[in-house]
């Protein structure tokens, strides 16, 4: 298993628009052979920092879960919706492998 932890800069006066944005991701990833975990916005502290988590079997999974969301047109409007509202300034994306047990 692999889990992307995904760091976001979003724009801190959009954080309504940056929700909207996770909420759209949450059912693609899982659709699409992922377990989502979450999007975690702002609360305390910095107010320009949110987080995502989300898991595949493998790395392999992942790689065609990226190819899949190039052409799914639900994914293409999440896509479209954070650039029209440009609620993310910035991402850092890495791969963890986690430990339950």
């Amino acid at each position: 298993m692999v889990t992307c932890y995904l760091r976001y800069i979003i724009d801190p006066y959009k954080v309504a628009e940056f929700e909207e944005y996770g909420k759209m991701w949450i059912p693609l990833v899982n659709k699409l052979g992922g377990v989502h975990h979450g999007y975690f916005l702002p609360h305390e502290g910095a107010n320009n920092v949110a987080y995502a988590l989300f898991s595949f079997p493998s790395l392999a999974e992942y790689e065609r879960y990226r190819e899949v969301i190039k052409t799914d047109e639900a994914c293409k409007n999440a896509f479209d919706f954070a650039e029209t509202t440009r609620c993310i300034l910035s991402y850092e994306r890495s791969f963890l492998k986690p430990v339950f047990k």
